[in-house]
């Protein structure tokens, strides 16, 4: 059976019996859109955080596309954020009518360098809008700091730090607004698609709610602003409620999946990942890099092992965002990156066994 970065049914067959039940739940509840579900797990998504709100969504693109909205960023506001990032990002601040403006990474940690997010600010200049990437979180104080300064808000992404901390601080409980996916990848995924977005300021989250229930709010034929159908199913929201209750344990499952990847991987000349300062690393991606990259990936067919490029093409390289004027070369860490950075796999109910057989294919490679 060939070896992927990531697989679900090990897992599913580990908590079938509570995922089966969070359906049955759902269906005799009586209330399939909006319920009971929908409502505790936000309670307690929330809790979970140190926040006072959440509103859950469809799923996490339009958990940063309504993020942004509530937060008043529009058409002709400029976004600060990185290319190095999945295109979803990017995709949700043009989808407001907003222009993202990029600033490269840090060649260490792979994570927005903010040191040079203060050069690309402008007057137009209206949202921050770090990625905590591959389970690990930005350097926030600098931007804490920018932010007051300039009167700017702060819109963490946190699709990919799910049960990160930050100096003791849940990743998502620094800024104004943080969005999460619940993509069926993520650390804490569904089985489908959702997304919500936490803050504990009560006008943003008044207007989350607005914005995914068609701009109503007290009344269902009455809009009061123009607004989407985002809503998270109750099914998924029960389904994550459980999980949620999980989310620890399956983030110290993935740093001993690290650990072990540490140990075995030393000295085979690949760069390993690099936590930050202050970070608690939630390892959604085991990201490491090799300049021969391609050649390595091609070789770990031949022993079944299918592995992963996250991600191979910047954002400001693609063709949809070619209007933005980005020149090969602007970002030169992030297009580096993009050449050398592959993903082993990661999964709390990685068997040790297939994580042996990686180790020992890399290390006969290299």
């Amino acid at each position: 059976m060939p070896t992927r970065v990531w697989d679900y049914l090990p897992e599913y067959e580990s908590e079938r019996a509570d995922i089966i039940d969070a359906v049955e739940t759902v269906f005799r509840s009586g209330q399939l859109i909006l319920g009971e579900s929908v409502r505790s797990f936000e309670a307690e998504f929330a809790a979970y955080h140190g926040v006072r709100h959440c509103v859950s969504v469809d799923n996490g693109t339009n958990a940063i596309k309504l993020a942004l909205q509530a937060l008043g960023v529009g058409r002709g506001d400029e976004v600060v954020t990185v290319a190095n990032t999945a295109a979803p990002t990017v995709v949700a601040v043009d989808a407001v009518g907003a222009v993202p403006v990029f600033v490269d990474v840090d060649p260490r940690t792979y994570l927005m360098d903010v040191g040079q997010v203060e050069a690309a600010l402008t007057p137009r200049t209206r949202c921050l809008l770090p990625v905590h990437l591959y389970g690990q979180c930005v350097d926030m104080a600098p931007l804490e700091r920018l932010a007051a300064r300039h009167d700017l808000v702060i819109l963490e992404d946190c699709a990919q730090a799910h049960g990160a901390r930050h100096h003791g601080r849940p990743a998502g409980s620094i800024g104004h607004a943080a969005a999460f996916s619940f993509y069926p990848t993520k650390v804490l995924g569904a089985y489908g698609d959702g997304g919500a977005t936490i803050t504990s300021d009560g006008e943003i989250d008044r207007a989350l709610r607005r914005l995914r229930y068609y701009g109503m709010e007290e009344t269902y034929y009455v809009v009061e602003t123009p607004g989407h159908n985002a809503r998270l199913d109750e099914v998924q929201a029960e389904i994550l409620r459980r999980k949620l209750t999980r989310l620890d344990r399956y983030v110290a499952g993935r740093r001993a999946v690290a650990a072990r990847y540490a140990d075995g991987l030393a000295g085979t000349g690949l760069v390993l990942p690099e936590t930050a300062e202050g970070n608690e690393h939630a390892y959604y991606l085991y990201v490491v890099r090799h300049p021969r990259r391609d050649e390595i990936i091609e070789a770990l067919r031949g022993y079944d092992i299918h592995l992963n490029i996250s991600y191979p093409w910047p954002v400001h390289t693609m063709k949809g965002f070619a209007h933005l004027g980005h020149a090969p070369g602007s970002l030169p860490v992030t297009e580096a990156l993009a050449g050398e950075i592959f993903s082993l796999p990661m999964y709390p109910s990685l068997p040790p066994g297939l994580q042996e057989k990686v180790i020992s294919a890399l290390r006969d490679v290299l």
